[in-house]
């Protein structure tokens, strides 16, 4: 295997100052430690923890004591956000699973909204909510910098078409019986 040298004419910052094969060696170990690094991360005993700022306590009291639905759809929004504090859902997703009317998610997601909890922002019909970074974070470290560009997606099954909604079932019924085994 060929080193990669680095001479005063080189810059490997620069990749037209250097050959195709240094390039290619370049990215295929840049891809080597990016795979590294996924399955570290995928090993993490971590990875179901959120980081917390101290001051969420005092927050979290408040939302609790003003609004019980805004605290629990916070929560909800806080389990579901991936690595970079977003989640993508509907309000039927939280109608559904609180149980509760759409005048009622509106006026919970509106306090959440303006008592800078979350951030909510539009793609075309639907909703992404951005938990506030400095009230809690699902990331290492200062990693938030790159907070709200990715996102997971919670779909509610009444909203899909009738073979989705089949498709769902039969995702359902195989994790049922995995679960009793």
């Amino acid at each position: 295997m060929s080193t990669l040298s680095v001479g005063a004419e080189k810059n490997i910052t620069n990749p037209n100052s250097m050959s195709f094969e240094e390039r290619k060696m370049q990215i295929d170990e840049q891809e080597k430690r990016e795979k590294e690094a996924r399955a570290r991360a995928k090993k993490s005993p971590f990875d179901n923890f959120v980081q917390v700022n101290k001051d969420f306590y005092k927050a979290e009291d408040w939302l609790m004591a003003k609004s019980p639905i805004a605290y629990r759809i916070f929560k909800f929004l806080i389990n579901g956000m991936d690595g970079y504090n977003a989640v993508v859902c509907s309000y039927q997703v939280l109608q559904e699973n609180f149980g509760v009317s759409k005048p009622t998610v509106t006026r919970a997601i509106k306090l959440l909204k303006d008592k800078k909890y979350i951030e909510v922002y539009k793609s075309g019909t639907s909703n992404v909510y951005a938990v506030n970074k400095q009230i809690v974070w699902n990331s290492w470290g200062t990693n938030y910098e790159y907070a709200k560009f990715g996102a997971n997606i919670i779909l509610a099954e009444s909203e899909q078409d009738e073979i989705m909604r089949a498709k769902i079932k039969t995702v359902k019924e195989k994790k049922y019986i995995l679960e009793e085994e």
